[in-house]
């Protein structure tokens, strides 16, 4: 087929307009993303594009002066400290590589989510970056399968940072961390210092990064001949105000444990505030430990001990592994190592 022939048979972008019942200008408002369109128009343009499989020129970017090549970074929420670095990894590897990085927080919303993906396809983005785990469903993998087959049909690519993975021949990049190695790791070392009673405040019991550090901490257990108790395993979210409410109910309720283990360092921090507030030392009374090795973990009264996750690389090499990639490509899986991170946290059990 003549390269002629292929465009006579390409929508345009006033084929989409007038699916829509708007002007070009509009779509191409929708599509740029920087200028303010009602959800309404938007809802309908993208319908449109979806419609019609409509992918932008890359030629007609170009003489509009907007040729410089992107790729989207898409996450619930940037204000977590973990999601930040890994954002700032994003970027700074784009902007060394000559790509311009756009972000988008879904704050949760699937169909916001699958709407970016189809205007970035549109915009013929070189790569879009999901980050963040997700309740790995049959409803989930069908949904991602048809963005990275979508994806990939315009010359793109789809990068699962710390997202379930797709299985054998989706056309994706799996980047991830050893989630469970690392939880196993840092319970192991509760338990060495002779804890037996380990409470753990965890995520949503769906959510497939909570699902693995539990795992690590089941297993940790066991490895010991040790049966964790039910009753000390809590759930919540990822966030500092679970972690105060989650501990607050622990004690309320008289649960007997030396020792907690957090999902994460927001999550320790929210614990550490309200063993502090029920006048309990960390670590002569309490010990604690966490999970992300962000930046304040260091600065907490005592400093946490937690576990390093490299999310600044994960961003740096989600792009460079991406943009390295073609859309032939498929079931690429990369993993990197976890490690603990000892501070003043955890103490064994009776030094006080």
């Amino acid at each position: 087929m003549t390269r002629k022939s292929e465009d006579a048979g390409r929508s345009t972008i006033r084929d989409v307009a007038a699916r829509a019942g708007v002007s070009a200008s509009t779509v191409s408002r929708v599509l740029g993303g920087v200028y303010p369109v009602s959800s309404a128009t938007r809802t309908r343009v993208m319908r449109a594009v979806r419609d019609l499989d409509y992918v932008a020129d890359a030629r007609a970017k170009a003489v509009a002066g907007v040729g410089t090549p992107t790729l989207a970074f898409v996450l619930e929420d940037i204000t977590g400290p973990s999601f930040a670095h890994m954002a700032h990894g994003v970027e700074r590897e784009a902007r060394r590589l000559g790509h311009l990085c756009l972000v988008c927080t879904t704050e949760g919303d699937v169909q916001h989510e699958v709407e970016f993906v189809e205007m970035m396809r549109a915009q013929r983005a070189a790569a879009v970056i999901l980050v963040g785990g997700s309740a790995d469903t049959i409803e989930y993998r069908e949904r991602t399968r048809r963005m990275a087959d979508s994806l990939a049909s315009a010359g793109s690519r789809l990068v699962l940072c710390g997202r379930p993975p797709l299985g054998p021949g989706a056309p994706v990049t799996v980047i991830e961390y050893d989630n469970e190695g690392g939880a196993y790791a840092l319970v192991a070392h509760v338990l060495t210092q002779g804890h037996q009673r380990v409470l753990f405040l965890g995520g949503a019991s769906d959510h497939t990064t909570a699902q693995g550090r539990e795992r690590g901490y089941l297993a940790a257990h066991r490895a010991r001949g040790l049966d964790p108790d039910p009753a000390l395993l809590l759930h919540g979210d990822f966030t500092r105000d679970s972690g105060h409410r989650l501990m607050r109910e622990a004690l309320k309720e008289g649960l007997d444990f030396t020792a907690v283990v957090a999902a994460t360092d927001m999550v320790a921090a929210g614990a550490l505030t309200a063993l502090h507030e029920a006048g309990l030392d960390v670590p002569g009374d309490v010990s604690l430990a966490g999970y992300d090795d962000i930046p304040f973990a260091r600065d907490l009264h005592p400093a946490l001990t937690t576990v390093h996750v490299p999310y600044e690389e994960l961003g740096r090499l989600a792009v460079r592994t991406a943009l390295g990639r073609t859309p032939e490509t498929t079931d690429d899986h990369l993993l990197l190592g976890t490690h603990v991170v000892v501070r003043d946290s955890v103490g064994r059990v009776g030094q006080a």
